[in-house]
C-alpha cells in the first residue's frame, strides 16, 4: 500500500496546487498503477463511443460518455448509468482526450457524493504537438499504456 498512498498523496497534491474540486489528478502511468494497486479503482472513459471505436480503447475500463455524439450535448444519463456501474466506495479514474471532459465528469462525481474522482491528465491521445497532431507529446497512447484499437 505504500506506492498507492504515495501516488494518491502526489495526484492530491496537484489538486490542492490547481485548486479542483476533486480528489486528485494522475499522469497516465500512475492512473495505471493505481490500477493495478488498488482493487477497488475503475478507469471511467468519458470519451464519446466514436472516439474509443475509431481511436481505442482502454482494456477493461467504464465507457460512459460524458457528452452525446454527434451533438455532442451532455449526457442526461450520465450520473445515473455511473451509479450502476461502479460501488460507493469505488477510487473513480476520469479519462477522455485530453483531460477537459474528464475533469468536468470528476467535478459532477465528486458533487454527488463520490469521494475518491481523480482526473486523469492529458488523456487518452494528449495534447496537441506543434504541428497539429495528437499521440505525440503526452496522453495514455503515447506513454504506452495498455490499449486496443477499437
Amino acid at each position: 500500500m505504500g506506492r498507492l498512498n504515495e501516488i494518491l498523496t502526489l495526484a492530491q497534491a496537484r489538486a490542492t496546487d490547481l485548486q479542483l474540486p476533486y480528489a486528485g489528478a494522475l499522469t497516465p502511468q500512475e492512473a495505471s498503477e493505481v490500477c493495478q494497486l488498488a482493487p477497488n479503482a475503475a478507469i471511467i472513459d468519458v470519451r464519446t463511443r466514436a472516439e474509443r471505436d475509431w481511436v481505442g480503447r482502454v482494456p477493461d475500463a467504464i465507457e460512459i460518455e460524458w457528452l452525446t455524439y454527434p451533438d455532442m450535448q451532455p449526457n442526461p444519463e450520465f450520473m445515473q448509468t455511473l451509479q450502476h456501474a461502479i460501488t460507493s466506495d469505488s477510487l473513480l479514474m476520469f479519462l477522455c482526450r485530453s483531460g477537459a471532459r474528464s475533469s468536468a465528469a470528476a467535478k459532477a462525481a465528486s458533487a454527488a457524493g463520490y469521494p475518491s474522482c481523480y482526473n486523469i491528465l492529458e488523456g487518452f491521445e494528449g495534447d496537441k504537438d506543434a504541428n497539429g497532431h495528437r499521440n505525440q507529446t503526452g496522453g495514455w497512447r503515447h506513454a504506452d499504456l495498455p490499449w486496443i484499437q477499437g
